[in-house]
C-alpha cells in the first residue's frame, strides 16, 4: 500500500509541487492565489477539450494510414514531397503546440523522416492557416505575408540544422523512446 503511495507521488510530483506552491501563494497572498488557481483551471479546462480530438485524431491516422503509406510521401526518401506534406499538415493544424507531440510521436512510429516531423512542429506552432487569417484581419496582409515569408524558411533551416547536428544514434534513440510510448 505504501509502495503505491510513492509511486503515485513520484509520478505527480511537479503536480503536487505545484500545488503546494499554490496553497502557500494563497495564504500569503489570498487575491494572487485565487487568480492563479482560476488561471491554472482555466488552462486545464481548454486542454481538456483539445486532447480528446487530437486522440480521435491519433486513432483514426493510425488505423487508416498503413506505414507504407506514410514511409513513401513522408520517409527518408520523400525528398521535397515529404517536405511539403509536413508544412501542409502542420499548417492546417487546429489546436496548441502540445497536440502535436501525440501525432508526430504516431508519425514516428509510421518512419515520417526526422527532418519532416520538425517541420511539422515548426509549421503547427507558427504558421497555422487560422492564425495567418487572424493577422491579415488584425495586423494586414503585408505584416502577415512578411512574417510568413521568415517563418517558412526559417522553420526548413532549424529543421535541417536539428538534423544535422545530432547524430544518427541519436536519432535512433527518440525514434526508439516513441516506439515505448502508449499514445
Amino acid at each position: 500500500m505504501m509502495k503505491k503511495v510513492l509511486n503515485v507521488v513520484k509520478r505527480y510530483r511537479y503536480f503536487l509541487f505545484s500545488l503546494v506552491i499554490l496553497g502557500i501563494l494563497t495564504i500569503f497572498r489570498p487575491q494572487l492565489g485565487i487568480k492563479s488557481a482560476g488561471i491554472s483551471l482555466f488552462q486545464l479546462t481548454q486542454m481538456l477539450l483539445v486532447v480528446p480530438p487530437v486522440f480521435i485524431l491519433l486513432g483514426l491516422l493510425d488505423v487508416w494510414i498503413p506505414r507504407e503509406t506514410m514511409v513513401k510521401y513522408m520517409g527518408e526518401n520523400s525528398g521535397l514531397k515529404g517536405m511539403f506534406l509536413a508544412f501542409i499538415i502542420g499548417s492546417f493544424a487546429a489546436g496548441p503546440l502540445y497536440g502535436a507531440f501525440p501525432i508526430a510521436s504516431v508519425f514516428m512510429k509510421k518512419g515520417v523522416k526526422f527532418t519532416n516531423l520538425m517541420i511539422f512542429i515548426g509549421a503547427w506552432s507558427t504558421t497555422k492557416i487560422p492564425m495567418l487569417m487572424f493577422e491579415m484581419t488584425y495586423m494586414g496582409m503585408k505584416f502577415a505575408l512578411t512574417r510568413l515569408a521568415v517563418d517558412i524558411p526559417g522553420i526548413i533551416f532549424i529543421a535541417f540544422a536539428l538534423n544535422h547536428s545530432l547524430s544518427k544514434k541519436e536519432v535512433e534513440a527518440i525514434y526508439k523512446a516513441a516506439e515505448t510510448l502508449d499514445v
